[in-house]
Formats: C-alpha cells, structure tokens, sequence
C-alpha cells in the first residue's frame, strides 16, 4: 500500500482520534463517560455555589403553569368569547372551564412573589442571614419567586433542566446562579445539600417529584429535617389525602408532622422563623455555621 505522507499527516490531524479528549466533544458524550459526566455536573454545582458563597437556601418548588392573575383574566376572556360564538363546542367549554380555574390558582403566582420578596427584604435588612431563593429556574411559581427576591434586591439561583421540549431560564434570576443540569438526579441534590427550608406551590409531576423525595430523605433520616411548607392548604388536601395513608398504615402518623400548610406568604416565613425559633436557632442576627448539616457518608 502506498502512503502519500503529506496527504496521511493531514487525515491524521482531521481524525476524531488524535484530538486531545477534553477538546472531543463526541468522546466526552458517549456512554462510557457518563460517570465522568454526573461527576462534572456535581462539581461544577459545587464549584459554582463555594465561589458564590452561598451557603444556605429556601427552596421554591411549584408549577410552571400558574401565571399572574392580569394575564389569567385575559385567557379567560378569550376563552369565553370563543365559547360565545360556538355554545355547543365541548372543546371550547373545557377550554374556558380550565381558564377560569386558572385565574382561581393565579393567586399562588401572587403569593410566590410576595414570598421571594419578603424573604429577600428580610436578609437585606440585617434581620437574618442571606437566605437565596432557590427554584428550578423555569415559569410559573418558580418565575414568581425568582422575581420577588430580585425586586427585593437579594439574589436568586435556578437549577435548570435540559427537556426534550424548548425551554428557557426565567429572566428573574441571578446570571451568575442561573445552572444547567442534564441529570435529573444531580439537580435534586443541589435542591437539597444548601437548603434550610422547601416551600411547594401547586404542581404538577415535576412537583411531586421534588417533593416526595424530600419528604423520603426526612422521613428515611437520610437528610437532617428542615422545615416543609405547602402552599395552599386547600388545594394539597384535595390532591393528597395523607391521612388516609396514616390511616392504611402506609405512613407512621408522625409523618404527617414533617411539613406544615401555609395559606400566604407571611405565613409561610412565619412557619419557617418558628421551626428554627422552635429548636433554639433564632433567624435573627444567628450564623448559619451552627445549621450546616454534619458531614455524611451520602
């Protein structure tokens, strides 16, 4: 076989396989480097929050399709005009049906906001230490508590995740906090490792998720307990029947007592600053050093 060397030398350079394995893009996302790549994802997290020197968060859990009430008044609108010029179509019926129980749940939008704002002005103001509101970093609840904390003036980080679908970060969060997760896992970790406190809004899967694996870390005494917050008594006990799983045996009835319910936004941080109160770490000019959990094997 004959070899033109000059001609080789620059297939050579051009070969996937001579190209350093930090610079080969294909090489870095097979299969085989998928550990490599759930430890990078964890340590760039980490590295990320060390530089940042955020030590403790409220995590913000909660549905991207709750919206403000201004824009839920529109959709309803529309849909009721749409309905108007065609009564009988039972698509546009439900189609109105489910934008007006949309302006019905715009008020945890609302409240979302209000919580970001007052848990931000709050450390702002010396009353606590910096507490940064932590979200998933997409609309919805999520967007509304990003937004208050920043119009407060505090900071805000998002954990984001890359879906299938299009999807963007709420452009409410802090741009040197704003994270992207391909794993789900790692992202849930990074909810959990800094957080002194978790506030669920009405959601959908996602939601749940987020939250039953909290509640399984508690529950398991794989996580030290911190306070549990669901916003909205009313809509959490029409979803969730937990005293039906005391009731079965399927949860012991202290399980019930690791979170508590919360109507507004004043006393979802009421329950929080009572937890703490409750334990002998006062928010109140307290460092957060005491509350840092004790190293594990996890």
């Amino acid at each position: 076989m004959t070899v033109d060397p000059i001609a080789n030398r620059a297939l050579i350079r051009q070969s996937p396989t001579y190209s350093m394995a930090e610079d080969d893009a294909a090489f870095i996302k097979s299969p085989e480097l998928r550990p490599m790549r759930v430890a990078m994802e964890m340590m760039k997290a980490e590295a990320v929050q060390q530089k940042e020197n955020i030590v403790a968060t409220i995590v913000v859990f909660g549905g991207t399709r709750l919206i403000q009430r201004a824009r839920a008044d529109v959709m309803l609108a529309e849909a009721r005009e749409a309905l108007q010029r065609s009564p009988g179509n039972t698509q546009l019926q439900a189609v109105a049906q489910l934008a007006a129980r949309r302006v019905e749940l715009s008020r945890y939008y609302d409240e979302a906001l209000k919580f970001g704002r007052i848990v931000a002005a709050d450390c702002a103001s010396g009353k606590c230490p910096e507490f940064v509101i932590t979200t998933g970093g997409g609309p919805g609840a999520m967007e509304a508590a990003s937004r208050g904390a920043r119009e407060a003036g505090g900071r805000c980080m998002g954990l984001n995740i890359t879906l299938p679908h299009e999807q963007e970060p709420n452009p409410w969060i802090s741009p040197e906090l704003c994270l992207q997760f391909h794993y789900f896992a790692i992202r849930k970790i990074n909810f959990l490792v800094r957080a002194r406190a978790l506030v669920a809004f009405p959601g959908g899967y996602g939601t749940m998720d987020e939250l039953f694996e909290t509640l399984t870390l508690i529950q398991t005494g794989v996580m030290e307990r911190v306070p549990v917050v669901l916003f909205g008594s009313t809509w959490w006990r029409r979803i969730i029947n937990f005293e039906a799983l005391v009731e079965d045996g399927l949860i012991a009835p202290q399980d019930v007592g690791l979170f508590t319910y919360a109507d507004t936004a004043e006393e979802a941080w009421k329950d929080i600053r009572e937890f703490y109160a409750a334990r002998g770490m006062v928010i109140e000019g307290s460092p957060l050093h005491p509350w840092v959990r004790k190293p594990t094997a996890h």
